[in-house]
């Protein structure tokens, strides 16, 4: 992976594919702010880079809230000098799935909040910044919810139909400017999400494995190396793109 000596930020890199996917950067050399609104667990990560010989400091950020989004930027600009790459991961899902007509409003404003606007504010201040230094490369975490139908799971499906519209339009604005903007939609991930889902009912398990070909889960750190390689140098005439890693499901 051509990412050696890049500034990258990852959000909501505390846990799940957010804590691999800053570990993977850093196992290729990159510097990586590794974000989140939990502290403890975006030191633990910070904590495993730096123990296995990478480089890694931690700052703050609830995507949700727009200053918060400027000032880990601008935190990130003022100790780097720039920012080559910001990773959109920070998401969340709803507290109680259910069908629309039941869903709610509380569930729709936080996760549409974080979701979908939390992208938007870190594209646009990330975006300001790539402009200004001539170029980066922006990964945002999207999901096979936001390629294909998501019952009972309105604001998450909502949300990231949203992040890969929101990819495809600002590719197409800043592609002549030196910066790319790719999405990866996961399908059903080890994660803190799908544990939650796992809980709903018993047989949920079975059920989820049922339509994946592959019959089992993505791993986080299979995620992450997608995310990886998109920012990379590798991959220099790719933007605008969602990379589908979901075993097969979609099929």
């Amino acid at each position: 992976m051509q990412v050696k000596k890049k500034i990258v930020i990852v959000t909501g890199a505390g846990s799940g594919i957010g804590a691999a996917t800053a570990k993977h950067f850093a196992h290729h050399g990159a510097q990586v702010v590794v974000s989140d609104l939990k502290m403890e667990k975006a030191q633990n990560t910070v904590d495993a880079i730096v123990g296995t010989g990478g480089k890694a400091i931690t700052f703050e950020a609830n995507v949700a809230n727009y200053e918060a989004v400027e000032n880990l930027v601008n935190k990130t600009v003022s100790q780097f000098g720039r920012l080559d790459v910001m990773v959109n991961n920070a998401g969340i899902g709803p507290r109680q799935m259910t069908k629309t007509a039941e869903y709610a409003m509380e569930d729709w404003d936080n996760v549409i909040a974080v979701n979908q606007t939390g992208v938007f504010y870190c594209m646009k201040v990330a975006l300001r910044q790539m402009l200004e230094q001539g170029g980066g490369n922006i990964v945002n975490v999207a999901s096979l919810a936001g390629l294909k139908a998501s019952p009972n799971n309105l604001s998450y499906s909502a949300s990231k139909f949203a992040v890969v519209g929101m990819t495809k339009s600002a590719a197409m604005e800043y592609a002549s400017k030196n910066i790319r903007i790719n999405a990866v939609c996961p399908g059903y991930t080890e994660s803190a999400l799908l544990d939650k889902l796992l809980a709903a009912r018993p047989d949920m398990d079975d059920i989820l494995k049922s339509v994946i070909p592959m019959k089992r889960y993505g791993a986080a750190a299979e995620i992450a190396e997608a995310i990886v390689w998109l920012a990379s140098d590798s991959t220099r005439f790719i933007t605008g793109q969602t990379i589908t890693l979901d075993g097969g499901t979609s099929l």
